[in-house]
């Protein structure tokens, strides 16, 4: 057996703190990363083509980071539980290691993968948590069962102190001549492109990809608009959010150096606003491991409702009213700026995704695992766990203490878009209506037909009484 370690990546594309990757240098010169095109995830029908073609523009700044580095990275394709084992034993690796997952898919997988590795006699990590700045494990509550609620996670989270980041990928030895022949006789492939595998995304991508990128954005972002997150964070015709969301799902950029970027920030922070600003963001940071700890712990969440209430509620699914949404359509401006924002470039601002999921869920009656899958074939950004946890907040069903919650959007726009700004970019149809009835959506009739935009498809306050009305009779 040689001194090969296999490093299997999945999503974290990068060579810079990565835990995994550093564990596997520790121990040998020669490492050798992989990555696998998964039919088991790429033939699924809720794949977003703009997220496929961010993960093969991450993937080819990984394979250059890999030859910087002095090693390379292979590509193979298949279902992995074959593919990585097969790999590995062609190669005669005495060991594959790769940073654990949250989701039940990945979970799953992995587990098949040792116990093919174990019969190989070959080697793996044993589980270590890479996305993560702590393990589920580490953050429980007094009677050592995990949270369901965020405030006191918080609080927890927070106390414990954060992981530097580690080493990266330097001085790494690459194949010989016959052990890439072997690759290539186990499976190994050139880089596709997206297209080649049936993804085709016509526009620019709204975040740049790679490690170089993702660094980039984060020093950026850490040096300026974190200072007024807390108050340009909620408003989305400005620039005030970190747009880091992609290069977290795909790893592009290592959770330790985010961290740290925060601290160092904190440190160089002259007033309250500025570190309320920070610890504001640092808190987003905390939601996105909330959500990945609980899908972890309840992995039922990833196909229904957490709260009994909704696991059958009385949804009316109307087939045309969720088109209309879909397409950005139904009457109310910044439903449909958000919609046709995230239709052309593959994200959304935040606080727009809860007030489409709120109109969805509480004003169209629709079941929110609906406009989830949606979500999840349109966003550059899809994370299972975000994804998620983002639509079961929105749609009261899942961990969260206030149980209806309706997002009014009049009055989200009036709040959060007072000049009208974002919905007159993506909207240019309505560019010509007097702000006080572009945001409050009172646009005659007459000056609707003319403008060709549509009627409101309900009426907000109708659509609001029968969903409480029904909450009250699924609770009783």
């Amino acid at each position: 057996m040689s001194d090969l370690i296999l490093f299997w990546h999945r999503r974290d594309l990068r060579i810079s703190d990565n835990t995994g990757l550093a564990a596997a240098r520790s121990q040998s010169q020669k490492v050798v990363g992989v990555f696998c095109l998964d039919p088991n995830i790429l033939e699924r029908d809720d794949v977003a083509a703009v997220r496929v073609t961010y993960m093969i523009g991450c993937l080819q700044q990984l394979q250059q980071r890999y030859a910087e580095a002095g090693s390379q990275l292979l590509i193979i394709q298949g279902n992995p539980t074959q593919a990585i084992p097969k790999l590995a034993t062609a190669l005669n690796a005495r060991a594959v290691f790769w940073n654990w997952d949250v989701e039940p898919y990945s979970q799953e997988r992995d587990r098949t993968v040792i116990e093919s590795l174990q019969e190989k006699g070959i080697a793996f990590l044993e589980k270590n948590w890479d996305q993560l700045l702590h393990a589920p494990e580490d953050i429980v509550t007094g009677a050592n069962q995990p949270y369901t609620v965020y405030s006191p996670f918080w609080r927890n989270w927070s106390s414990k102190p954060k992981a530097e980041p580690v080493a990266t990928l330097q001085d790494a030895i690459a194949l010989t001549a016959a052990e890439q022949e072997q690759a290539k006789q186990a499976g190994a492939i050139p880089l596709p492109t997206a297209k080649d595998l049936g993804f085709n995304w016509e526009n620019e991508l709204v975040i740049a990809p790679g490690e170089a990128a993702a660094q980039e954005r984060l020093e950026e972002f850490t040096q300026n608009a974190i200072n007024e997150y807390k108050e340009q964070r909620n408003f989305p015709a400005v620039n005030g959010t970190s747009q880091l969301s992609a290069a977290l799902k795909f790893g592009a950029i290592g959770i330790r150096t985010v961290w740290k970027a925060t601290k160092e920030a904190l440190e160089n922070s002259r007033s309250d606003e500025v570190e309320t600003s920070i610890v504001g963001w640092q808190q987003e940071l905390a939601w996105r491991e909330f959500y990945q700890h609980a899908l972890y712990n309840f992995p039922e969440l990833a196909i229904g409702a957490y709260r009994e209430t909704f696991k059958n509620f009385p949804y009316d699914n109307n087939e045309e009213h969720f088109q209309a949404w879909c397409e950005g359509r139904t009457g109310y401006p910044i439903v449909d700026a958000a919609m046709r924002q995230m239709n052309e470039l593959g994200w959304m601002h935040n606080r727009c995704r809860m007030i489409v999921a709120s109109f969805l869920t509480k004003d169209l009656l629709i079941d929110p695992r609906l406009g989830e899958k949606y979500f999840y074939q349109r966003l550059i950004d899809g994370d299972i766990s975000a994804n998620n946890g983002g639509w079961q907040w929105s749609a009261s069903s899942g961990m969260d203490p206030k149980p209806v919650r309706i997002f009014n959007p009049a009055s989200q726009a009036q709040k959060f878009d007072p000049e009208g700004e974002y919905i007159r970019e993506w909207l240019p149809e309505l560019r010509s209506v007097d702000t006080e009835f572009l945001i409050s959506g009172n646009i005659s009739a007459e000056e609707r037909d003319a403008l060709g935009y549509p009627m409101p498809i309900v009426d907000h306050k109708k659509q609001q009484r029968i969903f409480k009305e029904r909450y009250q009779q699924q609770k009783s």
